[in-house]
């Protein structure tokens, strides 16, 4: 990157396991509020924290994340507090969720812009999930 040039730095957090186009439609929206997008997703061992179950694993969706165009860099969510240190570590202007978690990240207010998305109509994981059963 060049100097002088002031380069606007998102970041959004998740698990994106069982990849849909709800997930890269976010990617895309999250993208637009900047130049570079840092995705952090979960890794295997935070989900089980969570006491969730991801199909893919950490390796792999990130793999898969690292393909999409709208994804600058994936890093590894391994806490829920390390969101004040990486917008801290990278720079991010904006912290980009969708609304299904409004209100819960508002602390990263005094660090940056909070903006919660709408989701996607139509498609979710745990739809998905129902209707494989």
């Amino acid at each position: 990157m060049k100097r002088g040039i002031t380069v606007k730095r998102v970041i959004t957090y998740g698990t994106f396991d069982l990849l849909h186009w709800g997930h890269v439609r976010l990617l895309q929206r999250a993208k637009a509020f900047g130049d570079y997008l840092i995705v952090a997703i979960s890794t295997d061992e935070f989900n089980a924290q969570k006491h969730k179950e991801a199909y893919h694993s950490y390796e792999h969706r990130k793999y898969i994340l690292e393909s999409i165009r709208y994804v600058d860099k994936v890093i590894p969510e391994v806490s829920w507090e390390q969101k004040i240190s990486d917008v801290k570590k990278y720079h991010i202007d904006t912290f980009v969720m969708g609304d299904d978690w409004k209100g819960q990240f508002d602390f990263l207010k005094d660090y940056c812009q909070v903006i919660y998305l709408p989701r996607t109509k139509g498609i979710s994981t745990t739809q998905i999930k129902h209707d494989l059963k």
